[in-house]
């Protein structure tokens, strides 16, 4: 009977650890398939993130792109208005000099030998003849001068609208590899949505498999138990006015730059001038832009007139006294009170945002 009863408790204790064998084989081949399935989702996680991050930064320059070309096309309509005002005076000074020869040509040169005739003495006969040759060379002088503004502003519209190309086709180019991120964020999106479904699947079968094992433990042990006490074997071991706004120090170099750069952006007028200038100055106190004023002036993409070129034209030739007089109120801290809260402007003529409207340039808070 004892010899009986040895056999049924080795017989348990030799099920429960076969069983024990047996089981211990599944967690390998499940912990690889979690930890391969681990593996890509964090990959795609890693991929999508690049891809994402890729999309923003071409958001931001598309967003540049858009706002250097609403600035070109504002400056565009600029040059048009100003190429008509100055095909109006061209026209006009011709009227003129066409009416002073017409009137030479009536009238012979009896009027201009009157003219001479009646001078009083030798010096007032050399004032009226000097007067007669002025007049000619006036008129020669005048109208090849508005010709010449004439050309400038043409080869400046011509500028202008290459440059309005060229960012276009930046433009198109930014959106459609943008397009194309998009896409391949959706098919990463999916991918890493399949492999997390897996994970997850795999995850369930192993918690299955693990309370399948613990209770395929439990009844094993319960039966070599049972078997050890068949036998008598009870060994179980069992986490409009200005302000002051307060002056900064400059160079002389800093003020003749912004004196330059508000000439190129305003009219000649101190209000004009000044509300630029306030916007320039504006940006260097916030620190969402650079804190210096050549920082602010050559920043990628902001003022048309350092893209164009005509920003270098002004500094070479030198900004007017009233530009300068300006600058320098600036640096001193007067400010345009209409625009004191502005960082941005447009040429009024080529938009219809919100805004305040000073010397034909329209004044904003925002992009």
């Amino acid at each position: 009977m004892n010899i009986q009863k040895k056999r049924w408790a080795q017989t348990g204790i030799a099920l429960f650890c076969s069983l024990a064998v047996v089981l211990s084989v599944f967690p390998t081949f499940a912990d690889d398939e979690i930890e391969s399935l681990e593996g890509q989702s964090s990959a795609l996680e890693s991929e999508l993130q690049g891809i994402n991050q890729e999309i923003l930064d071409l958001s931001d320059q598309i967003s540049t792109t858009e706002m250097q070309v609403e600035i070109l096309n504002g400056e565009i309509a600029r040059t048009s208005d100003e190429l008509a005002e100055a095909e109006a005076n061209e026209e006009q000074q011709y009227e003129d000099m066409k009416a002073r020869i017409k009137y030479m040509y009536e009238h012979g040169n009896a009027t201009l030998l009157e003219m001479l005739f009646s001078a009083e003495n030798m010096s007032d006969f050399l004032n009226k003849a000097e007067f007669i040759e002025n007049l000619s060379e006036y008129d020669r002088n005048a109208l090849e001068n508005l010709q010449a503004v004439h050309q400038q502003i043409e080869e400046q519209q011509e500028t202008l609208k290459t440059q309005q190309e060229s960012f276009t086709d930046l433009q198109a180019e930014l959106q459609a590899q943008q397009t194309e991120l998009q896409a391949k964020a959706e098919e990463t999106s999916t991918n890493l949505a399949d492999v997390q479904t897996r994970l997850e699947e795999a995850k369930a079968a192993e918690a299955a498999r693990i309370a399948a094992e613990e209770a395929a433990r439990e009844q094993a042990a319960k039966e070599a138990e049972e078997a050890a006490a068949a036998a008598g074997n009870s060994d179980n071991s069992y986490d409009d006015s200005i302000i002051n706004n307060g002056g900064i120090d400059a160079s002389a170099d800093d003020t003749t730059l912004l004196a330059a750069i508000i000439q190129c952006e305003a009219r000649q007028d101190y209000d004009s001038l000044l509300a630029v200038a306030t916007v320039i100055m504006n940006r260097v106190e916030s620190p969402r832009f650079p804190n210096s004023i050549s920082g602010v002036v050559y920043a990628n993409g902001q003022f048309e007139p350092v893209w164009t070129g005509r920003l270098n034209t002004v500094l070479k030739n030198g900004p007017t006294s009233l530009s300068i007089q300006v600058a320098q109120d600036a640096i001193n801290g007067a400010r345009l009170a209409a625009v004191a809260d502005c960082y941005y402007f447009l040429y009024a003529g080529s938009t219809d945002r919100d805004g305040v409207n000073i010397g034909g340039n329209l004044f904003f808070q925002s992009w």
